[in-house]
């Protein structure tokens, strides 16, 4: 009975994996992730602070920005305990139950952060082409139910592909290919006919990733259309610039996603190196650079985070 039991247990025990050939300088290598991960944090929890508490940013255009701002953070932070658990040397092992539920949380957020990235392109398309009908078209009550379908979505479209891999039996190696899970790493482990899993995950990209990304080309045809009618140069430029932080961010998410998957799928055989360089950059740019850049290019963001941070000063300025 015992040994049915801890038979059980291993077969529910995955390893994780740190950095190949570099394992005797993983302290090392956790200091810049350590600095990334807080950098990132600090970024995000500034811009929601921000956005929550200064009255001028109560708009559209914000709200969706601290949409943003919790979407990478919900991909970014589920891996941060199996990371450094890894690289500082504490345990390798993750259970079954505790991969699915981290495959969840990154996979959800993902494709989240696609959908809110679709809103915030068709928030663009409204404050440009019908600058009358901004506030009367994007109500707060709408903004509200914009959030809530775009988690639902994504989270109710990950159950039948994670629930699948509960009867997957791991009969070979348990050694994931991350310092975290990912649903396409496991299923590589699978003794099984994965079939399902991989026609419904490439269905999932291109509907979510797919429709989201498609909308997103639209709403900037339409836009482009519209800047291109304004008379003055000066006119365009400002248009287009209140655009410029939010191209920033879908090039920030979708240039590392793709490589990922095309990693995954094309380049099985490649250098290790290369597949946890592009996971690791898919999970950490866009929580990091995202509130750098729309701290640089957003003039209220940027006054907000001064106000923060200097409040006696700014306020003895404005008075």
């Amino acid at each position: 009975m015992e040994t049915a039991n801890s038979s059980n247990i291993l077969a529910s025990t995955f390893y994780l994996t740190g950095i190949p050939g570099y394992e005797e300088f993983h302290h090392w290598i956790s200091i810049p992730f350590c600095l990334l991960y807080l950098i990132g944090i600090m970024g995000n929890c500034t811009i929601l602070h921000v956005v929550w508490t200064d009255p001028r940013l109560h708009e559209p255009m914000y709200y969706f920005l601290a949409m943003l701002s919790l979407t990478d953070m919900g991909m970014s932070l589920p891996t941060v305990i199996s990371l450094f658990r890894v690289l500082w040397s504490i345990s390798r092992e993750i259970q079954f139950n505790t991969c699915v539920v981290q495959m969840f949380f990154i996979h959800t957020f993902s494709f989240t952060e696609s959908s809110v990235l679709l809103a915030m392109a068709l928030d663009r398309y409204v404050a440009i082409c019908h600058p009358l009908r901004y506030a009367t078209i994007l109500t707060p009550t709408l903004i509200t139910k914009i959030g809530i379908v775009a988690l639902l979505r994504s989270a109710f479209a990950m159950i039948p592909l994670l629930a699948q891999l509960a009867f997957f039996p791991f009969c070979h190696s348990h050694v994931l290919s991350h310092s975290y899970c990912l649903h396409q790493d496991m299923i590589r482990l699978a003794c099984a006919d994965t079939k399902f899993n991989v026609i419904y995950g490439l269905v999932l990209i291109t509907l979510l990733w797919g429709m989201d990304s498609l909308g997103i080309f639209v709403s900037y045809v339409f836009i482009l259309h519209s800047v291109l009618n304004i008379s003055s140069q000066e006119g365009r430029f400002k248009a287009l610039n209140t655009c410029a932080s939010h191209i920033c961010a879908v090039l920030i998410l979708y240039v590392p996603m793709i490589g990922l998957s095309i990693a995954h799928h094309f380049a099985k055989h490649s250098s290790p190196l290369i597949h946890i360089f592009m996971a690791h950059i898919y999970l950490l740019v866009p929580p990091v650079l995202n509130p750098v850049i729309y701290s640089v290019k957003t003039k209220k963001i940027r006054q907000g985070i001064l106000h923060l941070l200097f409040p006696l000063r700014i306020s003895s300025s404005v008075m």
